[in-house]
């Protein structure tokens, strides 16, 4: 007998039991039939489970013709049906030994693959006799979706958390180093936490991708621009490139410290200085990279530090090695220079 007639046997057969439980059913067959969860009949008292009746709502779910399903085991629809576990997990199911429902891995006509809660229910004839199963599949790809993604924002969360933790022990590590008064000692250590914090809401307002530059300083500079009237002191010039979180933080570091450091000895330490902050980009073999520029005048007469402040380290050291980029520190004798060559958002580091 050829594999079309056998075929075709084997969907008719499928069909005649269809229609003669259709009838002892009645009501309940056509409400699977117009459901729209997808849903079918298997008969219980053949081998491997075969499919007598599948509803419009599992073929749109697989992509497969009626013609293509009835007849075939049901393990056919399974994407993992040769995997031992899955049909272990499957065969519970249809002993009625799984607990509430099993999800398994299913693959559509074209290839594609979904994940299903599978439901099997028996039916019984007159005499409590199994004679088919009624399976249902609910398609858990948005859910499946979901997990993935409550997954990956965990991970990033872990992650952001460490190194968050990280730059904190970093800012107490070097300010015990630097200072030993616990008044000064404190005021140093929240005074960086609240930079830190600052850079953590723009990244939070800008849904953790990244943010522009121009926004990173004016929101480090916010608490040194407006107490004392010193924002028309303060100029920034420059397009809003964008950075990705770990830059971000970096630089709003940076920034606080210079800010920091302007308010003691430089710039904004009395009635008459000011700040020039500007940034170019410029294209190197190496690739895109930020010349930025922190220009201080009108201070007090500035001279070289006698030994190098946990302000200078972040500079010179973290910063640089954060962002794989270099600083110099020029103390001119009218207000430091501070020039930054990092690279553009584009090629920087991730955060």
């Amino acid at each position: 007998m050829s594999e079309i007639t056998q075929k075709s046997d084997r969907q008719k057969g499928a069909e005649a039991v269809v229609d003669g439980f259709r009838k002892d059913l009645g009501p309940f067959v056509v409400a699977a039939e117009t459901t729209r969860m997808a849903m079918l009949f298997t008969d219980a008292a053949k081998p491997d489970n075969p499919i007598i009746f599948a509803n419009d709502s599992l073929l749109a779910l697989t992509g497969y013709g009626r013609d293509e399903v009835l007849g075939k085991e049901f393990n056919f629809l399974m994407a993992d049906g040769s995997d031992a576990e899955a049909l272990t997990r499957t065969k519970a199911e249809f002993a009625g030994s799984s607990g509430g429902g099993a999800e398994t891995l299913c693959r559509r006509k074209d290839g594609s693959e979904f994940w299903a809660g599978l439901f099997v229910s028996p039916v019984r004839d007159a005499d409590g006799n199994v004679v088919q199963y009624f399976v249902s599949l609910i398609d858990l790809t948005k859910h499946k979706d979901d997990e993935v993604r409550s997954r990956m924002l965990i991970d990033e969360l872990n992650h952001r958390v460490k190194n968050t933790l990280s730059t904190v022990q970093s800012i107490v590590w070097q300010t015990l180093r630097t200072t030993t008064d616990p008044t000064e000692i404190r005021r140093s250590i929240e005074s960086r936490l609240f930079a830190l914090s600052r850079s953590h809401d723009l990244l939070t307002r800008e849904r953790w991708e990244s943010a522009g530059l121009f926004d990173i300083v004016r929101d480090a500079l916010e608490p040194f621009g407006v107490s004392g009237g010193r924002a028309d002191r303060i100029v920034i010039t420059g397009e809003n490139i964008r950075f990705p979180p770990k830059a971000t933080l970096a630089l709003g570091i940076a920034f606080n410290e210079l800010a920091t450091n302007a308010v003691k000895y430089g710039a904004l330490s009395n009635a008459a200085g000011s700040i020039l902050i500007t940034w170019t980009a410029k294209t190197t073999p190496a690739g895109e990279r930020l010349l930025l520029r922190w220009e201080e005048n009108g201070g007090p007469p500035v001279t070289p530090p006698a030994h190098k402040g946990f302000g200078s380290r972040v500079l010179e050291r973290g910063l640089a090695h954060e962002l794989d980029g270099t600083v110099q520190l020029d103390y001119q004798p009218n207000g430091l220079i501070c020039t930054i060559d990092i690279p553009l958002a584009g090629g920087a580091p991730g955060g």
